[in-house]
């Protein structure tokens, strides 16, 4: 990257780094909120869940609008809205004796701004960056999104040290500070065309749908799962640390950022690999993260609660995951010019739900006992590598030109 390009790729980084801390940040700290305002563990829940649904379904709203108008017209203040929002439930529970209600109204204000912040720098990442580029790029940005996963739970423990509530300010002073980066550093590429009608872009997105939907699907259905995964087992990871071996808070944020830094390390080393054989990797990447999902998931249901073994089937599911994202972001990204920032929106959507599901699934699932739910979900990952191997067509989502970069050979399966 040129030394210009460079910083610009820096401060897009810092969005997901901001948006991961969202929800993660909060989850060590939720007990000493339900001490503090004396309510629910249900309660609680909803400081979590009144971000993610807001955040959800604002997100393919913010796609469509950034295509339109750009990138930073709409992450911008979507950054300085998620920022102030967290700043309100800050002052909420400063000065107000029952602060719930409010804070809850701050984190919906908040989810509104989050929804329009890292698959908008996903998006102008695959603007900005050309042919085997992106794929560095988009794996470095999955990083700062898994660099984010690993220090929320810990930087939520430890500013909740000073008070309960301190966690709120943090996200106005990263949020903030990544706002005045990407304003000064961000150079976004012209657009031809601006303000097309909603009409005729949506029937351009109908267009990119019918072309390319089957392996389109795919990659949403994978990047749901995946996520879906990953979050449900840290939360059975992390009980299972709480109920069984007495970890908890900071230490338990430790071992729970094991997996997450495999999978951030993954996601590096495979974005770079993917640069050189980008067409050819694509695919198989995904089946591969799959398949090590499957056996991290089958593991899991016949190995039992030992901390050791527990902890190495998770790190292997990390593994998978940093494998298998970087190639979906750069199958979504390449699939689709005019209406990337809608597309990559849809895929943000679907990965939110997936993380806001995952941890409640696993709640229910262990009623049934964690044989029967892992085992179940090793044969959910096995339909998706069915799904992958007969409907995922690289050479249709990938522009001509990356096929051409890939030296013709994609062409040749």
């Amino acid at each position: 990257m040129k030394p210009r390009t460079l910083l610009t790729f820096a401060a897009l980084c810092t969005v997901p780094f901001v948006l991961v801390l969202s929800n993660s940040m909060l989850i060590p700290v939720l007990p000493k909120m339900q001490r503090a305002m004396d309510i629910s563990l249900f309660q609680a829940g909803l400081i979590i869940t009144s971000f993610s649904i807001p955040a959800g379904l604002i997100i393919p709203l913010s796609g469509y609008l950034s295509d339109q108008y750009g990138r930073k017209a709409i992450m911008l203040p979507s950054l300085l809205i998620f920022g102030l929002g967290g700043v309100l439930a800050g002052l909420a529970a400063l000065f107000l004796k029952k602060p719930f209600l409010y804070i809850l109204l701050a984190r919906v204000f908040q989810g509104i701004g989050g929804g329009g912040t890292y698959q908008l720098a996903m998006a102008l990442t695959g603007d900005i960056f050309q042919t085997e580029e992106r794929s560095k790029a988009l794996g470095i940005l999955e990083a700062s999104n898994g660099l984010g996963k690993v220090a929320a739970p810990l930087l939520g423990a430890a500013s909740a040290l000073i008070v309960w509530y301190a966690p709120f300010f943090i996200y106005g002073i990263l949020a903030f500070s990544s706002a005045l980066l990407v304003w000064l550093v961000c150079q976004e590429p012209r657009k031809k065309k601006k303000g097309e009608q909603f009409r005729i872009y949506l029937e351009h997105l109908g267009q990119v749908f019918a072309q390319k939907g089957g392996g389109l699907s795919v990659c949403f259905l994978a990047g749901m799962l995946t996520i879906f995964l990953f979050f449900g087992v840290l939360s059975y990871f992390s009980d299972i640390l709480a109920a069984e071996y007495k970890i908890k808070g900071f230490t338990a944020g430790l071992y729970i950022a094991g997996p997450v830094l495999a999978m951030a390390t993954t996601s590096y080393l495979v974005g770079t690999l993917l640069q050189s054989k980008l067409a050819n990797l694509l695919k198989p990447a995904v089946i591969t993260g799959l398949i090590l999902q499957m056996v991290s998931l089958v593991l899991l249901a016949f190995l039992g609660k030992q901390q050791f073994l527990l902890l190495t089937a998770i790190i292997i599911l990390g593994v998978g995951s940093g494998i298998l994202l970087p190639a979906l972001n750069m199958l979504i990204t390449s699939a689709s010019l005019k209406e990337r920032g809608l597309v990559t929106a849809l895929y943000g959507t679907v990965r939110f739900f997936g993380a806001a599901l995952g941890p409640p699934a696993v709640g229910l699932g262990l009623g049934l006992g964690p044989l029967v739910m892992f085992v179940a979900a090793a044969s959910g990952a096995g339909l998706i590598i069915a799904l992958t191997i007969f409907l995922l067509d690289q050479e249709r989502l990938l522009p001509k030109d990356i096929l051409k970069k890939d030296g013709g050979k994609a062409d040749a399966g």
